[in-house]
């Protein structure tokens, strides 16, 4: 019965990846045991990758006022979803949350600008905003700022700009569907320019949008032959007021199979599980581990997500550690020495009930504390 998983592992730390027929037994296949096959795609993440959780945080550094016309972006030209509208951020105000997001652990710092990309004059000031973050603080930057051509991309190249974002989304077939107004070619070509220019790419899909299985694989396909190194999974958020809304196909198992398929079509890459992990996953949550080495903390970029703290215990939890940086090594060095050893109150502040305020005792059981009502008798 594991045989099959095993040619599959086998493969991948040859970096080879499934054929066809397998990546589709992956996504769609009856008799898959969801277990195996996570143990599959964690052979190759462990090579590659060890148990260290790559950690990122997004910041959304302006926000709508964008002419595209994205179904599935609560940015867009087309979504009724009642967002606050706001120009680039200060300058001060930017750095101080680069600063915030390295002493939180984040390995990379993620800039998002809405809009369908960039004026040169921008790129510069970008370029100029990158230096100044990169100078200041041991953190890796990604921007992620719509279509760039060879010259922006240069601009940025020469800022020292680690990694450009721009999704793929979903297939080349199934664009039309979700946008009308730049095409997939445009994506790919966004791609290129920052590739030819020494910058890394970050590029991923959306999953829950009408797609159908094909779709999936032609994006884990294509993102392989375009060798990319950092692919980010979403889970589409129903975010009320756009035009595309979930599809209903997004259980925890068909997240996880994605994760999968993601990590065993591209083995050496650092996976993502991304926007949506928290509300689609849910209770299983932490098994996103075992084939991604990455996530995003404290939200997304119209969307809440799990705060920084509870992130990191569902890592610790699960057996993983954070990847972090230089200052966040430095500034937990003795907090982490201290919790090698928990008290017994450290104890009790580990132990987690959902609802209730952090108590333990049942409302009809706990005697109520002098000058303090019972629960159930408080007005």
């Amino acid at each position: 019965m594991l045989e099959r998983y095993e040619r599959l592992a086998a493969r991948a730390l040859q970096d080879e990846p499934p054929a066809r027929d397998e990546a589709r037994w992956i996504l769609d296949g009856e008799d898959v045991a969801l277990l195996p096959l996570l143990h599959a795609a964690y052979l190759p993440r462990e090579k590659h990758f060890g148990r260290r959780v790559q950690v990122h945080v997004l910041n959304n550094v302006q926000n709508g006022l964008c002419p595209e016309d994205c179904g599935y972006c609560s940015q867009s030209r087309d979504s009724a979803a009642p967002i606050r509208k706001y120009a680039m951020k200060p300058r001060e105000e930017i750095l101080a949350e680069a600063e915030r997001a390295a002493r939180a652990g984040a390995t990379r710092y993620c800039m998002v600008l809405s809009g369908r990309g960039p004026t040169l004059e921008r790129t510069r000031e970008l370029a100029d905003l990158v230096r100044e973050v990169k100078a200041r603080f041991p953190i890796g930057v990604c921007l992620s700022v719509g279509l760039i051509d060879d010259e922006k991309a240069r601009i940025l190249a020469d800022a020292g700009l680690d990694r450009l974002n721009h999704n793929l989304n979903t297939s080349e077939r199934h664009y039309p569907e979700i946008c009308s107004t730049h095409s997939y070619a445009d994506r790919v070509a966004t791609l290129a320019a920052a590739k030819q220019n020494g910058i890394e790419t970050c590029s991923g899909f959306i999953l829950g949008m009408g797609e159908q299985s094909e779709d999936v694989l032609d994006v884990a396909y294509r993102l392989r032959e375009l060798e990319v190194p950092s692919i980010p999974v979403n889970f589409l958020v129903p975010i009320d007021g756009n035009p595309v809304l979930s599809d209903g196909s997004l259980t925890p198992e068909r997240c996880l199979r994605a994760l999968a398929l993601m990590r065993l079509v591209n083995p050496r890459a650092e996976i993502r599980a991304a926007g949506g992990r928290e509300g689609h996953l849910r209770s299983l949550g932490a098994l996103v581990l075992w084939p991604a080495n990455s996530l995003f903390v404290e939200g997304y970029l119209t969307t809440r997500g799990d705060a920084v703290n509870e992130t990191y215990r569902m890592i610790a939890d699960a057996g993983f550690e954070i990847g972090g940086n230089p200052l966040y090594a430095a500034s937990t060095g003795e907090a982490g020495a201290r919790e090698a050893q928990p008290s017994e109150v450290d104890s009790l502040r580990s132990f987690r009930l959902t609802g209730g305020d952090g108590e333990i005792l049942k409302p009809e059981i706990a005697a109520p504390v002098r000058g303090v009502a019972p629960r159930s008798a408080r007005p």
